[in-house]
């Protein structure tokens, strides 16, 4: 297997993106802390989602301003087809 594998951590962010209906910052670490009990401080996953995105395993999108959060824009984040290689190969290392 040439490819790096995810760390425990970006496996979890990885998983919550691919489970929760609106995957921005807040509610992937409340996915992960739902999921893996947890705390995932806001800080670490975003410095992640940059990690990831910076290895093309995921990809963002800034959404409209909205009344909550000040109004300021949510970024969103879904899986690309090498992230979901990445999850799966990580998986199948694991079992």
């Amino acid at each position: 297997m040439s490819r790096k594998l995810l760390t425990h951590f970006q496996l979890m962010i990885l998983l919550a993106i691919l489970r929760v209906d609106d995957p921005y910052g807040v509610t992937i670490a409340r996915e992960i802390e739902r999921t893996a009990g947890r705390v995932a401080l806001l800080g670490a996953v975003y410095a992640a989602l940059d990690r990831l995105e910076e290895r093309g395993l995921v990809k963002s999108s800034v959404g409209d301003p909205t009344p909550e959060g000040g109004g300021r824009a949510r970024r969103y984040f879904r899986l690309t087809a090498a992230g979901l290689r990445a999850v799966k190969d990580t998986q199948k290392a694991l079992v």
